[in-house]
């Protein structure tokens, strides 16, 4: 197993999902989705800098360390505070035309995570450590989407057809 690889796929694909949630914050329509959007994307911006900061270790023939990680969720991610607000049904309401994009961030962030557990299985030490740690925070923003998705789709499925 090349870690280094991993970390450099896992890299462009954190790339990927921050440019994801940059672009789709402007597009939705509910502010609690717009701003969830802008807040996650700044946090996979600190996912990038943690792959990063891996990889300069495995640049200096360190294993890792997952300090810098402990010192982000010590921080507290957003989604922690977002997930224990509640969304009242007049937003769930607003969020029904962002469906489609609800429904993409979940998956991408279940994709994320699934891949990091399936890295973790795979590697040891340090590695193991902390490719367990960004399936974990990739799980708490699956968990969040998710709960927006479901929240806006019942709203949706109460409505009459046709709108």
């Amino acid at each position: 197993m090349d870690i280094r690889k991993i970390y450099e796929y896992a890299l462009s694909r954190e790339y990927e999902g921050k440019r994801f949630f940059e672009d789709n914050s402007h597009r939705l329509s509910q502010a609690a989705a717009v701003n969830a959007f802008q807040q996650l994307a700044g946090e996979e911006q600190k996912h990038i800098d943690f792959i990063q900061n891996q990889i300069s270790f495995l640049d200096q023939g360190l294993a890792g360390n997952i300090d810098y990680g402990i010192k982000l969720e010590q921080a507290g991610f957003f989604t922690q505070r977002a997930q224990s607000e509640v969304i009242d049904q007049t937003v769930a309401e607003a969020m029904v035309p962002d469906l489609p994009v609800l429904r993409m961030a979940y998956l991408i962030e279940r994709d994320f995570a699934e891949f990091y557990e399936s890295m973790a299985e795979q590697a040891t030490g340090e590695a193991k450590q902390v490719l367990n740690m960004l399936s974990q925070w990739e799980r708490r923003h699956e968990k969040l989407f998710k709960g927006f998705f479901d929240r806006a789709f019942e709203e949706y499925s109460k409505m009459p057809w046709g709108g």
